[in-house]
Formats: structure tokens, C-alpha cells, sequence
């Protein structure tokens, strides 16, 4: 009888248990291509958190991390305006194909520190906002990318070290960039890119310390060479009809978790930086490569001018009011 009893109320704790863990009112899955341990995977994580916290257990965030469900690059963006999964989280120079306003935040030499990036990000942030809603989403918030340098098997320190250099770009700006300067980019995205390194067919990789750490990448290049090339950003991004349905006292939850969610996430990219990834580079035999000389960076800005004025000519003329305005801010 005792251990009938003991069994009865084991089994009534374990329906509580599970009816609380069940009782949110809405529950929404979050994908992104990037994984658990990257410094997006955190701000995934942090967004879920405060959300959840926020609200008072009635949201529930599942996050899904290295596109597992499936879905990656513009395949997250169409997901979300589709209503398939309710948030999403991008890389925005993947989405170039839907507006030219997503090639923004990696203009070459546009954008060199964290202040840069937020400047420029409140110069454009409405544009961000009409190309969401032409989509069915709405922009929760933005992350920086770390400030994307040349991971090579050398130290790159003269233009004809990129001669011929088979460098992996993101992006057409890239491209552009590293084509005017003799190089020999090659565009990929990040799924292709692993493979790639592994049978030699490329010698180097335009990205963050960050997202080179994460993936190992001393496997096969010991170099991170430094050149404050932009500071590209992440955006969290939801279906409209999802959020919209929300009454309003919630939607004001969910907009006061992205506002702290991107905070933490600016702060920490920067800390990040020497505290994570360049101890963890160093450890695995990465040297970094602080002291690029100004005639070989100059030679990259202006590669990268043509990649400006492409970008420019696809905007029309909100490109110039786009960067007038960010100059303003800059007090230039």
C-alpha cells in the first residue's frame, strides 16, 4: 500500500512537473545556421531566456542551432516570411538577392569599429524595417559580426601576398574587393566552406576570429591577419502574422527582450574578441597579425571603393542618403 502510495504521488508530481513545463501560451521555434557554441548561437540562447523570463513563462523559444532543421542562408529568411518556422536568425549579406540594402553592413572600409557599426546600422535601421515588412517579418534586432580579417597559412603584409590567393569571400563586396587587388576570391557560403579548406582548394578565408575559432580553422590555416575590413551584422527576424497576433502587452515583451538581447550581444562581440577567441587562437598555434602596413591596406580600400559605388548604383539615391547620414552621425 506504502509503495502504491509512494507510486501515486510520484506519477502526480511528474503531470504537474509536465503540466507546467507545457503551459506556455505560445511556443515558437528559432533556427539559425550557426552553432550552439558561436557567439550567435549565445545571443540565440540569451533572446530565448529573456523571452521567456519576460513574459513569465507564457513564450516558449526552441532554438535550433547549425541549421538543423534544414533550413540556412536565404532559406531561413523565405521560412520565416513563409510562416514555416516564426523567428530566424541571418547573416544579412546571404539576403542580398532580396534587396541591396542587406549588402550595407559589409561595404568594405565603410565600417571599422563597433561605434561605426551601430552608427551606420541607425542610418539605415527604417530601410531594414520597409524590406522586412515588404516580407511578411518584422526586424526584432541586430548583433555585429566581429571585425572580418584574412585567415591564411601566412602573414599577409604586401599586395603581391595576395596575388593569385585563392581567398574565400561572403559576399559580392568581397569579391570585388579582393578581385582589384590581384587575389583570386572565391564566393561561398559557409556550408561549402569547411570542405573546401579540407582538399586545398582554397589558401585563405575572409571572416571573424570568431567564426574561424569556432570552426577550428588551425586545422588548416595558422594566421589571422587583422584589417578592419567592416562590421557586418546579424539580424533576429520574425513572421509578422506570428508576432502581430500577439496581444500587445507581449509584443512589448518580445521588443524589450530584443533591445536587451542585442546590448548583451555588442558587449560581449567585443569582449570576446581578445578574451575568447584570440587565447583560444593562440593556444592552437594561430599567430595574429596586428601590424598591417598602410600602403597594403590602402591598396584594399580602394578595391574595395568599387565595391561602394556598385552598391550605390543598385540603392539609387537612398545609398547616398544613406551614407550622408551616417557621416553626419560620425560628425564627418
Amino acid at each position: 500500500m506504502k509503495q502504491l502510495l509512494t507510486t501515486i504521488m510520484a506519477c502526480a508530481a511528474i503531470s504537474l512537473f509536465a503540466g507546467v513545463a507545457t503551459s506556455a501560451e505560445y511556443k515558437w521555434d528559432m533556427t539559425s545556421g550557426y552553432a550552439a557554441t558561436s557567439q550567435h548561437g549565445r545571443s540565440q540562447a540569451v533572446f530565448e531566456k529573456l523571452v521567456e523570463e519576460k513574459s513569465g513563462g507564457r513564450i516558449e523559444i526552441t532554438n535550433h542551432y547549425g541549421a538543423s532543421l534544414g533550413y540556412k542562408d536565404i532559406g531561413i529568411f523565405d521560412a520565416v516570411s513563409d510562416g514555416v518556422v516564426p523567428i530566424g536568425l541571418s547573416f544579412v549579406g546571404m539576403l542580398r538577392g532580396v534587396d541591396p540594402i542587406f549588402l550595407l553592413s559589409s561595404l568594405p572600409f565603410v565600417t571599422e569599429t563597433y561605434e561605426d557599426g551601430k552608427l551606420l546600422y541607425k542610418a539605415s535601421k527604417s530601410y531594414y524595417d520597409k524590406v522586412l515588412a515588404e516580407n511578411d517579418q518584422v526586424l526584432l534586432y541586430v548583433v555585429p559580426n566581429p571585425p572580418s580579417g584574412i585567415w591564411a597559412k601566412k602573414p599577409i603584409k604586401t599586395k603581391a601576398d595576395l596575388e593569385n590567393l585563392k581567398i574565400r569571400t561572403y559576399d559580392p563586396n568581397g569579391t570585388i574587393t579582393f578581385k582589384n587587388v590581384g587575389a583570386a576570391p572565391i564566393q561561398l557560403t559557409w556550408a561549402d566552406l569547411l570542405p573546401q579548406l579540407g582538399t586545398g582548394g582554397i589558401d585563405a578565408v575572409l571572416t571573424s576570429a570568431e567564426s574561424g575559432r569556432s570552426s577550428k580553422f588551425w586545422e588548416f590555416l595558422n594566421h589571422f591577419n587583422e584589417v578592419g575590413y567592416c562590421i557586418s551584422l546579424i539580424m533576429i527576424h520574425m513572421n509578422a502574422d506570428v508576432f502581430n497576433s500577439l496581444p500587445d502587452d507581449l509584443k512589448k515583451v518580445v521588443m524589450d527582450a530584443a533591445a536587451e538581447a542585442s546590448e548583451i550581444g555588442w558587449k560581449e562581440s567585443g569582449e570576446r574578441i581578445e578574451m575568447v577567441n584570440y587565447k583560444q587562437m593562440r593556444e592552437n598555434g594561430v599567430t595574429i597579425v596586428s601590424d598591417m602596413p598602410q600602403d597594403l591596406l590602402g591598396s584594399l580600400s580602394d578595391g574595395g571603393q568599387v565595391a561602394v559605388q556598385e552598391w550605390k548604383e543598385k540603392m539609387g539615391p537612398d545609398g547616398d542618403k544613406i551614407l550622408a547620414e551616417y557621416k553626419q552621425l560620425k560628425g564627418m
